[in-house]
């Protein structure tokens, strides 16, 4: 089996707890635009999250009935993210130290989020230089699990498929590395395990410090 020159990752709930600073920004939204709007809980907005700002707000307007426009509210969230990008997001344990470990091999991040806010967090957390790209929307044409994001990172990297994962905590991106026929694995700890029992991986770990020893390994991933 070729080696893996290139690994992907996923970026909310795979690198980045990031629950708190999103549901802190979508209520205040909702606050601006409709005041005295109950807030979203945030194990309810954890569930919300992967698939990009548009849906992370439709869904919150859903689950609030107010009478607002995903159209309307999607900028005010926007603003209102924009400013608290680092109040309580931080790396999840063990990926500052995967990441070192990955050091022999090309790293990217393919995520549903603002591709500038993406790099601004990734920065602030000191780990962006870790990545050859970060691309997430207005980067890449489609969103995830659609692969043209990651197919664009296999052209940049000059990396076959086989010789590529993509690292990611929901089905989302198991269907996006099986559409690119690039190989899987789940993280545990994230956002929506759930959906991974679903849409198994060709791996699943529960730690990502696991992955380097994975990678090496005789029979890697």
């Amino acid at each position: 089996m070729s080696r893996t020159e290139l690994v992907v990752f996923d970026l909310d709930g795979t690198l980045i707890d990031s629950a708190r600073d999103l549901g802190a920004a979508v209520n205040e939204a909702l606050q601006r635009l409709a005041p005295g709007t109950a807030p979203v809980p945030l194990d309810t907005v954890r569930t919300f999250i992967g698939e990009g700002a548009g849906m992370l707000v439709s869904r919150a307007v859903a689950a609030t009935g107010v009478a607002l426009s995903t159209d309307a509210v999607r900028p005010v969230f926007l603003d209102c993210y924009s400013s608290r990008l680092l109040d309580t997001t931080t790396l999840y344990p063990g990926v500052a130290e995967a990441l070192d470990a990955l050091g022999d091999r090309t790293l990217a991040v393919l995520t549903n989020k603002p591709g500038g806010m993406s790099r601004r967090i990734l920065s602030g957390l000191g780990v962006a230089g870790r990545f050859a790209w970060i691309c997430g929307a207005g980067d890449v044409p489609t969103r995830k699990p659609d692969p043209s994001g990651l197919r664009l990172l296999l052209d940049r990297a000059a990396v076959a498929p086989g010789a590529a994962v993509i690292v990611g905590d929901s089905a989302i991106d198991v269907r996006t590395g099986r559409a690119a026929g690039v190989r899987t694995v789940g993280v545990t700890y994230g956002l929506d395990p759930a959906s991974l029992h679903a849409a198994p991986p060709d791996l699943l770990i529960d730690d990502l410090r696991e992955l380097p020893g994975r990678l090496a390994a005789p029979e890697p991933v």
